[in-house]
Formats: C-alpha cells, structure tokens, sequence
C-alpha cells in the first residue's frame, strides 16, 4: 500500500515562488514584447510592431515587466514629452530563450494548424 511519502510531489506546488513569476512575464504580450525589444523602442513604436495589443494592455504589460525587472523605462526629454523602453541585462538573459520560443511556433506552426484540424475533426464526428 503507497504511503503519503510515496507519492509524486508536484512539481509545482501551491506556493511554488516561480508561479506568479511565470504569469506574470510568460503571457503572450510579455513574450512579444520582449522579442520586439531588441534595443531601446518608444512606447508607440512598440505598440505599431504588435498588432492587436490596446495601448491599455501595452502599458499593463510594460509596467508589469519593469517591475519584474526585464526592461527599464526612460523618460524622453522631448516634446511632447517620450517615453522609451528596453532591456535590462536581467531581461536580455531572459530574451534568448523567449526569441527562441517564437522561433519555434513559427516554424511548427503549420503543422500545429494541421494537427489542431485533425483534432477538431475527430472530436467532431
């Protein structure tokens, strides 16, 4: 009979330190932000490279990597008044294997759509 000790324990537990560390800078917009920031890049430069992303989720996600660490915010003394991000040498470190990541869904992304496809239609019949 297995005792309590003779089980798996979670790899992630409950109170794990990496969980709010990974929600926090593994979401997608964090990750194409960090692809995207291959040297200092104005705020409005930024949001024209990812389609999609709402000046509100772009400032959620910046100021939710700046406080991680990943990036640094400089205030431009222009006018108007610019703001301009990049790396920190924590964030470069952790840029290689998000770049790598995006990487890969490009080149398998393909055959995910086929393998997704032939999924759905399984599931569907």
């Amino acid at each position: 009979m297995a005792t309590p000790l003779d089980r798996p324990q979670p790899r992630f537990y409950v109170n794990c330190p990496t969980r709010p560390i990974l929600d926090q800078i593994a979401d997608k917009w964090s990750m194409m932000v960090m692809t995207v920031l291959e040297e200092p890049t104005r705020f409005n430069e930024i949001k024209r490279q990812l389609e999609g992303v709402t000046q509100r989720v772009l400032t959620q996600t910046l100021r939710r990597l700046e406080r991680n660490g990943m990036i640094q915010r400089r205030i431009l003394e222009t006018t108007p008044v610019g703001v301009e991000y990049s790396l920190t040498p924590l964030g470069r470190s952790f840029r290689e294997p998000f770049v790598r990541l995006y990487e890969w869904t490009l080149e398998n992304s393909d055959e995910i759509t086929r393998m997704q496809a032939d999924y759905d239609a399984r599931s569907a019949g």
